[in-house]
C-alpha cells in the first residue's frame, strides 16, 4: 500500500513500531481494519490521556522525537498532538495511509485544537480519535451517519459541507458533541500552532488550569482531575469521588504516569495553588 506523500515532515522516523506493538500488546500483519481495532485499543487501554506538563507551564513541545520519548520511554502521557501523531507515524510505518485532522472542540466556533487521523483502507475512511479521553476505543467509517456503540454511549458522525464546500464532520455522543474535524489538509506547523494556543493562550481550554488525566482499563474507564475521581465501567452507574491533593497524585500515578519527585512535589503545589482560588 502506497503510504502518504510527504511522509518525512511528519518525522515518523522517531517512532519505533516494534517497540509501540509490545507496549500495546498487538500483534499486526497486513493492514486491516481488524489491525485498526487492535490497535486503537490497545493504544487507549496503555498510554494515558494527560495535560500534566501542560497544567505545570514546562511541556516540552510536539516534536516526533519529544512525542516518542515521553510516551512510549518515559511513561508521561500525553494529549492530542501527542497520542495522533504517534499512532499516525506507527500506522505510516506498518504500510497504512493516513491522513492527519483538526477539529474544534464541543463546538464548531472553538479553534482547531483538536487533532485525529483517518485511515484509507480498501476505499473506505476510518476516523482514529486516540487523543480525546472518552471517545472511541476504534476506528469508525467517515461515513454519514456511522454509528460505534460504546459501553459509555453511542458514537456518531455527520457530515455537514459548509464554507465554500469544505466538509465538517461532527461527532457526537449520545446527545453532545465532542468536535467537528474538517478535512482540510494538516502540516506540521498545524500541529504545533495547536499546542501553542492550547497550552499559552489564556482562555483556550481547560488544559492550563485543571488537571485531566485518563485512560481506558480492563475494567471501564477512569478520569483523574484536579479534585476527584470518575469511574465508569459498562452497565453500572458512574462513580465519583472527591479526593485529596495527595490522593489526586496517587491516582495519577496508578494510571500509568511516571511522577519522579520533583514532578510530584510541581503537581502538588500547583493542585493547591488551584484549591486556594
Amino acid at each position: 500500500m502506497s503510504a502518504t506523500p510527504h511522509m518525512s515532515d511528519w518525522g515518523i522516523g522517531a517512532y519505533d513500531p516494534d517497540l509501540y506493538l509490545e507496549l500495546i500488546g498487538v500483534e499486526t500483519t497486513e493492514p486491516s481494519v481488524d489491525v485498526l481495532e487492535r490497535i486503537h485499543l490497545g493504544h487507549v487501554m496503555t498510554f494515558p490521556f494527560s495535560n500534566l506538563d501542560v497544567l505545570l507551564g514546562r511541556h516540552p513541545g510536539v516534536e516526533p522525537e519529544s512525542v516518542a520519548r515521553r510516551m512510549m520511554r518515559e511513561g508521561r502521557g500525553g494529549y492530542c498532538f501527542e497520542h495522533v501523531q504517534l499512532m499516525a507515524g506507527v500506522l505510516e510505518r506498518l504500510g497504512f495511509l493516513v491522513r492527519r485532522r483538526l477539529g474544534r472542540v464541543r463546538s464548531p466556533e472553538n479553534q482547531r485544537t483538536h487533532m485525529t487521523l483517518d485511515v484509507e483502507l480498501d476505499g473506505r475512511r476510518w476516523m482514529m480519535d486516540p487523543g480525546f479521553g472518552l471517545s472511541l476505543t476504534g476506528p469508525i467509517p467517515r461515513e454519514d451517519c456511522a454509528r460505534r456503540d460504546e459501553f459509555f454511549g453511542a458514537l456518531e458522525i455527520r457530515r455537514i459541507v459548509k464554507d465554500e464546500g469544505i466538509e465538517h464532520w461532527v461527532l457526537r455522543r449520545d446527545d453532545n458533541i465532542l468536535h467537528v474535524t474538517d478535512l482540510l489538509p494538516v502540516v506540521p506547523a498545524d500541529v504545533r500552532s495547536g499546542h501553542h494556543v492550547t497550552s499559552t493562550l489564556a482562555g483556550a481550554g481547560p488544559f492550563q488550569t485543571m488537571l485531566i488525566v485518563s485512560r481506558f482499563t480492563e475494567e471501564g474507564h477512569v478520569t483523574i482531575t484536579s479534585s476527584g475521581r470518575t469511574i465508569r465501567r459498562p452497565n453500572r452507574e458512574t462513580e465519583r469521588e472527591d479526593l485529596t491533593v495527595v490522593q489526586v497524585i496517587d491516582a495519577v500515578a496508578d494510571l500509568g504516569i511516571t511522577l519522579d519527585t520533583a514532578t510530584a512535589r510541581a503537581l502538588e503545589e500547583r493542585l493547591r495553588e488551584l484549591r486556594s482560588h
